[in-house]
């Protein structure tokens, strides 16, 4: 990858090392077009701070002594990703590289009888998550976190119709404490919006609306490739409103022919016609409001996740179906599922601290962030059209 951009000469030879690999002082100055004196002023801070190392010399083979090669340094520190839901609670780690070490899954919150006790809970999941590597919690250097409600810009819980417990908690403050490096918030599908941007279906793609559907409706935008919250942070939260009948408590979507979204689907599947009917009103009604968003937003890509976004014959296909007539335009958008399933949330919370807390985590005032590697596409996860896990993040 090459260097570009007005970065000062020490992030400059960290990208370049972090990215590219081992290099010597004299490639860094080839590569980079800085004087060697730059360089290794800028080396011998990184080897200071610990973001580089030796790396093993290379045999030139000629006369005398290989000359000396550094590299990054990436298991210098940890950058922890955690989504919490009533269903589950996913861990992800990475490296300082952004290549994803470990994850794990742990039951959800829902069982834990007060927000205090939920809190502890998720610390106890990161904590048990970094044992199991062997990793010390004091080289943990930033933590993302995604949950289901809308979240200021501190990391205090504005609302959360699902951890109604945690509504008005700082829980960044609280995991701050918990760890003593900085954290970042949000909610829970604005990052699996964001990570489906960056290491999913929607690649290279600046304008996409992420939809999670399943007992809740919730929105994750994507414009100019920048995850969009708007001014209290609630871009995105329309399950409340948008789509048919609601429990204002919980925000579900109130069903008829059964209780659960899942059990509609499955009803249908099995040839009743009242859970067909209603499913079929649902994705009619889906792709009006879809239709709505398209004619304000005019995205490049749809991305449908959520629980139900495996049922292809039940829900994407008559969806693909059904907007054309509530769009009568003369191009169309493309409708894709989800990719990374119900790993999703915890992999866009640690880009979200890459991001929002790259300073902090490498010391260097502008250093980028990462690319995210994944230990594997997680979509394996949501081939279940009945599972619900990944619906709880609105």
């Amino acid at each position: 990858m090459a260097v570009t951009g007005p970065l000062s000469i020490v992030a400059r030879s960290a990208l370049q090392l972090r990215d590219s690999g081992p290099a010597t002082v004299n490639d860094l100055s080839r590569s980079l077009e800085i004087s060697r004196t730059s360089v290794e002023n800028a080396v011998t801070a990184l080897s200071d701070s610990g973001l580089i190392v030796d790396a093993p010399a290379q045999n030139a083979g000629g006369a005398g002594r290989p000359a000396r090669r550094y590299s990054f340094h990436a298991a210098a520190g940890t950058v922890v990703g955690v989504d919490i839901g009533v269903a589950s609670v996913r861990v992800v780690l990475a490296d300082l590289a952004g290549r994803v070490i470990a994850q794990r899954s742990y039951p959800g919150v829902a069982e834990q009888p007060d927000g205090a006790s939920k809190l502890a809970a998720v610390i106890g999941d990161v904590r048990q998550t970094l044992s199991a590597v062997s990793i010390p919690a004091s080289k943990v250097r930033a933590v993302g976190v995604s949950l289901p409600g809308i979240v200021d810009d501190t990391g205090r819980v504005t609302t959360s119709v699902v951890i109604p417990e945690w509504s008005g908690i700082d829980i960044g403050s609280q995991l701050r404490q918990a760890f003593g490096c900085p954290v970042a918030v949000d909610n829970g599908v604005r990052l699996a919006a964001v990570a489906e941007h960056h290491l999913g279906v929607a690649q290279l793609v600046d304008d996409v609306i992420y939809l999670s559907v399943g007992n809740r409706i919730a929105m994750g935008l994507i414009l100019g490739g920048r995850p969009r919250r708007g001014i209290h942070n609630a871009a995105g939260d329309i399950g409340r409103l948008a789509f048919r009948g609601l429990n204002t408590e919980t925000g579900q979507i109130t069903w008829r022919t059964a209780p659960t979204a899942a059990e509609v689907f499955a009803k249908a599947r099995g040839g009743d016609a009242a859970a067909q009917q209603e499913l079929d009103g649902f994705i009619d009604e889906l792709a009006h409001g879809i239709a709505t968003l398209i004619m304000t937003v005019d995205p490049a890509m749809i991305v449908i996740g959520g629980g139900l976004s495996a049922a292809h014959e039940q829900l994407l296909d008559p969806l693909r179906a059904a907007l054309p007539g509530h769009l009568g335009l003369p191009f169309q958008v493309p409708i894709a599922e989800a990719r990374l399933g119900a790993e999703a949330a915890a992999h866009g919370a640690v880009v979200h601290a890459f991001q929002r807390l790259a300073a902090e985590i490498y010391g260097i005032e502008d250093m980028p962030a990462p690319p995210i590697i994944p230990l594997r596409v997680a979509s394996s996860e949501a081939a279940d059209p009945t599972d619900e896990t990944t619906e709880e993040k609105q």
